[in-house]
C-alpha cells in the first residue's frame, strides 16, 4: 500500500472478520479523526471504511483482518487487509428502467444492496486500489480527501 504518511499515530488494528467489525472500526476512526482535527468532513471516510471492511468480512468470515487509517496532508487513507487471494470485482452499473426490475434471489440475502460498495468507494475517494501481499492476501485501500 503506497502511503505518504505523516508521523501522526496511525490507527492499525487486527480484528476478527465479524459483522460487528465495521461499526467498531467506525467508532475507533471517529476518535482518531477528532484527535487529528479532521472529524468535520469524515462521513465519506466512515462510509468508505464500512464498505471495505464489510467486503473483507464477507470474503473471509471469522478470520483475521487488519484495518489501517493513516493521515496524509489533506486526506486519510483507509486500508483493509484480508488473507484471501480473491481480488475484488466491481459489478458494472447500468441504467435501468422499471421494466428491468425483476425479483432477484441474491437481493434477499444482502438487503438488495450487494454490488454497490466498490462503486461507492470509487466515487468518494481520490484514489483507490488493491495491493497483493506475500505469501497471500491483499490490501484494499482508498484515499479520501478531508
Amino acid at each position: 500500500m503506497g502511503i505518504n504518511a505523516l508521523n501522526s499515530g496511525e490507527l492499525d488494528m487486527s480484528l476478527l472478520a465479524a459483522p460487528t467489525a465495521p461499526g467498531m472500526m467506525r467508532s475507533l476512526m471517529e476518535f482518531r479523526l477528532r484527535e487529528w482535527g479532521m472529524a468535520r468532513n469524515a462521513d465519506d471516510v466512515y462510509l468508505v471504511a464500512s464498505e471495505l471492511i464489510t467486503n473483507a468480512v464477507r470474503s473471509v468470515p471469522d478470520r483475521e483482518i487488519r484495518v489501517r487509517l493513516v493521515r496524509e496532508c489533506g486526506a486519510v487513507v483507509v486500508g483493509v487487509w484480508d488473507p484471501s487471494d480473491v481480488m475484488p470485482v466491481i459489478r458494472p452499473l447500468v441504467e435501468m428502467t422499471l421494466d428491468d426490475v425483476v425479483p432477484d434471489a441474491r437481493a434477499l440475502d444482502d438487503g438488495g444492496t450487494g454490488g454497490l460498495g466498490l462503486p461507492i468507494v470509487q466515487a468518494l475517494s481520490v484514489e483507490c486500489g488493491v495491493t497483493r501481499t506475500e505469501p497471500f492476501g491483499k490490501w484494499v485501500w482508498a484515499k479520501v480527501a478531508v
